[in-house]
């Protein structure tokens, strides 16, 4: 039997005597221990809920005005070529691992370079995909090394990347011809992860490249492509801090476009001179974000992404004039994957809303007409009964406003409503208003309320913000949870004795610091793959990534902080926890290794706390498998009515 069909294979257990009942099994990569049986009858009930899906714009053909999309149609996203608007998607690339990216090579468009890992081991290997054989090549060394970040130079002959392939901590930049994998050549030998080739030189003589220390510390440089001499595009004086993200060539080669926090709460849209390094902050006017831009190929045209209070907004610029403004017409929500075509007269991006999944768009950049490329399905939902969020703020322990989103359930459910908290990963992440999937069975049939807050350290909200939980100050973004769920209790449409906190990654490690805090005011926690301490996580993240991890959390090796660790950690207070605890992991995980999750497991066990624990043998950092995703959402939707529904709601 297909994995993707094993989820919904059914058994009959004895529950009563001469009274079966059907439930879910397992598929062969899921380990669950102490999970109940998870009633069948959850396939059939949530199935609308489940096949809903979404597609991301990728790439544009170089040649022809087709679009490159990831969509899924089988058990993970591949791949998929869409010839004309709303048109036939027709798979390209048919793996067992997904595949969410990729390029063209940028003269004739005969083959794509992509990454893929293996069972979310994020130790992604470069292929070259060759569009009329269907035959893969490995271009990278295949073993555990990280390697991505393909930038094509101008000429379209080779492509620079970075790779961890050294010795796993320091991400080297290289430089290759993909149709020869021996031409691979090491550029720049870098010491740290957080190095990134942004652009190359109208000449193809230098590489931009991005150096990445923390949220609010980054820097560009300048390096030669044939001596790997690097030169500081963007010194800081000493003792300061300055954010530098993203970055490309004007077309003469004497500018550089960035975005930059140099002298504002916010990162602004900015043109550095080559020669002196000298900024010019162009976005003056906008008291917001700029997230992401993109390029014209004849420079004249830049588009830009603001995040203004988590609604993207698209801007079109002349580079000559500095002349921009909003692009209207574009529907509300979040916008990502910027790229014209090479003539310049299309924009390609990602487009998603509460009511809408991710679906690929283009803009005419002269008419700013816009067109819809892609219309996933919704798995049979209504998009006009979908929950829409308003922003909710409340007062935190020190006066600080924290700000959030809540969807509340349809108007049939009265009365006050249990509340899920979902807590974003990161920490410098920012929950926004985006499509809620399957979360909006939670909403629609099972009348609970979903917040989603933006605590102190969350992006969005300016650099002093997301310093605030750095370091000796983490326990105070946990705090913010505990002044919601004041809040909470304020609400005439909220039931504070029936909260449950949930997250995944940093939001895992905030959930179980939560439990611990808060469990008399919580009904349960579900964590996923989430930090249990901050001193066994930071020894046994991968290599490439510990020192810049080490940056936001504090540093393990730190007698004086080690301590704060072991003092404040979930696991260290593990013996608080008395409400059910849920706990999912990826085997696989290189960012929060399953280690974690082990020992939290293991240590609340021994209290005699309710202890689930899913674990997926093919899956990282969070589930991508459709088979795996499904059967965690029903286990959580089973957690949920034992433990924060009580008999108020029956799925079975």
């Amino acid at each position: 039997m297909p994995r993707s069909l094993v989820l919904l294979a059914v058994v009959a257990l004895p529950l009563a005597a001469q009274q079966p009942a059907r439930v879910l099994v397992p598929n062969d990569q899921l380990v669950a221990e102490g999970l109940p049986p998870v009633p069948a009858a959850l396939a059939e009930q949530t199935r609308r809920y489940t096949e809903a899906r979404s597609a991301g714009f990728v790439a544009w053909h170089p040649r022809r005005a087709e679009m490159l999309i990831s969509t899924r149609f089988g058990n993970v996203p591949q791949l998929h070529r869409v010839v004309t608007p709303l048109g036939a998607r027709t798979q390209l690339t048919f793996f067992e691992e997904p595949i969410g990216g990729g390029s063209y090579d940028p003269v004739e468009g005969r083959f794509l370079v992509f990454a893929k890992d293996r069972g979310g081991d994020e130790f992604g290997q470069l292929y070259r995909f060759d569009l009329a054989s269907g035959e893969a090549t490995l271009l990278t060394d295949g073993g555990r090394s990280q390697n991505g970040g393909v930038r094509w130079s101008r000429k379209g002959d080779r492509f620079a990347y970075g790779t961890t392939r050294r010795n796993g901590a320091d991400r080297d930049l290289h430089v290759m011809d993909p149709r020869d994998p021996r031409t691979d050549r090491r550029v720049l030998e870098a010491s740290g992860g957080g190095w990134s080739v942004l652009d190359w030189s109208p000449d193809d003589r230098t590489l931009l490249v991005g150096q990445y220390l923390s949220v609010t510390n980054s820097r560009l440089w300048l390096v030669d492509v044939a001596t790997g001499a690097a030169r500081l595009l963007t010194p800081v004086p000493a003792g300061q801090e300055v954010a530098y993200d993203g970055g490309a060539f004007s077309r003469d080669g004497k500018g550089v476009w960035t975005t930059t926090d140099a002298g504002s709460e916010f990162r602004r849209l900015a043109r550095l001179d080559v020669a002196t390094g000298a900024a010019s902050p162009v976005t003056t006017a906008l008291p917001w974000d700029v997230e992401e831009f993109t390029l014209s190929d004849d420079g004249a045209r830049l588009a830009f992404v603001t995040n203004e209070a988590g609604i993207a907004r698209l801007h079109l610029l002349d580079t000559r004039t500095l002349a921009h403004a909003p692009v209207t017409g574009v529907p509300t929500g979040l916008i990502g994957g910027l790229a014209f075509t090479r003539d310049g007269r299309t924009l390609g991006f990602t487009l998603s809303s509460a009511r809408t999944p991710a679906d690929a768009y283009a803009l005419d950049v002269a008419t700013r007409k816009l067109v819809r490329w892609t219309e996933s399905e919704l798995g049979g939902l209504d998009a006009a009964q979908l929950s829409e969020p308003t922003l909710v703020r409340w007062t935190s322990f020190d006066g600080r406003e924290i700000t959030g989103f809540k969807y509340a359930p349809p108007a049939r459910f009265t009365g006050r409503r249990p509340v899920i908290v979902n807590i974003h990963g990161g920490p410098e992440g920012q929950s926004r208003p985006g499509f809620q999937g399957r979360n909006n069975f939670h909403l629609n049939e099972l009348g609970v309320a979903i917040i989603y807050p933006n605590v102190r350290g969350s992006t969005g909200y300016g650099k002093t913000f997301v310093s605030l939980d750095n370091g000796p100050k983490r326990l105070d973004s946990v705090r913010d949870i505990g002044a919601l769920l004041d809040w909470i209790a304020t609400q005439p449409d909220l039931d504070p004795a029936k909260v449950m906190v949930t997250g995944g990654s940093y939001g895992g490690y905030m959930t179980l610091a939560v439990a611990t805090m808060y469990d008399e005011r919580i009904a349960a926690s579900l964590d996923v793959v989430g930090i249990s301490n901050f001193n066994t996580f930071l020894k046994n993240t991968e290599a490439y990534r510990r020192d810049l991890r080490r940056v936001e959390y504090g540093d393990e090796r730190d007698p004086a902080m080690a301590r704060f660790f072991d003092e404040t950690a979930p696991l260290t207070n593990a013996a608080r926890i008395t409400k059910p605890l849920f706990v999912v992991q990826g085997a696989n995980d290189p960012r929060v290794p399953k280690s974690e999750a082990d020992q939290m497991v293991a240590t609340v066990r021994k209290n005699g706390s309710p202890v689930w624990y899913l674990v997926a043998k093919d899956e990282g950092h969070g589930f991508r498998k459709k088979a795996n995703v499904d059967f965690q959402f029903h286990a959580t939707i089973e957690f949920v009515r034992r433990f924060l529904l009580a008999r108020e709601v029956s799925v079975r």
